[in-house]
């Protein structure tokens, strides 16, 4: 798998990508107990999206991530909503919390990047007997003739070792690990929704993707960007893009 270095994006990262719908949690509603003053923590929280979907909800969340950068981003944020989550440095392997302390453990849009079994066995000795999984993918879709399409190409031409491009959103990949780990009763759902971006901050997305800011050169990352501008303004010469993306949540209990 290739290098990723999130941290480096930071500031785009916190400013230009789209953070879970609120329509995620009002459908995770009828399949998890109430959050309210329950113990939620989250794995590769990134700035925090969701995590502070649950705090907003009244939980009481730890938010872990590896890279201390992201978490200065997240904590800025959380001023703006005054929301208060405890933040901490580490990684879902190695989770630095107590044996069975959280109600709810869940992790956002990052599980590729995981060592998954590991992961998954950590996940499984904080969590409270009868306690919930959640793992939570927001993918945009790259529907051929959209922007979505065009921009892959184009980060696939700057830098030919990204490999998660082309996908159609579904993850399921964490069910056997989960499985293995005590898991169990899972269910799970997808819906499709249009995020807006004007075009400057399409731009900024990508500067904070994977296969951009958070793995090439500060130069060759530049570059992309500014074809990437030329593109839009060529094919593209709206005020706003609809950006098609997908969610898609399983939700576990242990035991």
């Amino acid at each position: 798998m290739m290098s990723t270095n999130f941290g480096a994006a930071a500031k785009d990262y916190a400013q230009f990508r789209a953070g879970f719908p609120d329509s995620l949690f009002d459908r995770l509603e009828p399949l998890i107990e109430k959050v309210d003053g329950r113990k939620v923590v989250d794995l590769g929280t990134g700035t925090g999206t969701l995590a502070r979907g649950f705090a907003i909800r009244g939980a009481r969340v730890v938010a872990i991530d590896p890279d201390n950068r992201l978490l200065a981003e997240a904590k800025h944020i959380d001023a703006g909503v005054s929301v208060t989550i405890r933040y901490a440095m580490g990684k879902a392997e190695a989770i630095p919390l107590a044996d069975n302390v959280a109600d709810l453990v869940c992790a956002g849009q990052c599980w590729h990047w995981f060592d998954a079994p590991v992961a998954a066995r950590e996940m499984s000795r904080i969590t409270r007997p009868r306690g919930r999984v959640v793992i939570a993918h927001f993918d945009w879709l790259p529907i051929p003739g959209t922007v979505v399409a065009m921009t892959e190409r184009l980060i696939e031409r700057h830098n030919p070792g990204w490999r998660l491009g082309g996908g159609n959103g579904f993850h399921p990949e964490s069910l056997p690990d989960l499985r293995a780990a005590g898991f169990s009763g899972f269910e799970s759902f997808s819906y499709d929704v249009d995020v807006a971006y004007t075009p400057n901050a399409w731009r900024g997305r990508i500067r904070a993707s994977a296969g951009v800011g958070a793995s090439l050169s500060l130069a060759a990352a530049d570059a992309c960007d500014r074809e990437l501008g030329k593109v839009l303004a060529a094919s593209f010469p709206r005020q706003v893009l609809a950006i098609p993306h997908r969610v898609f949540v399983i939700v576990g209990r242990l035991g």
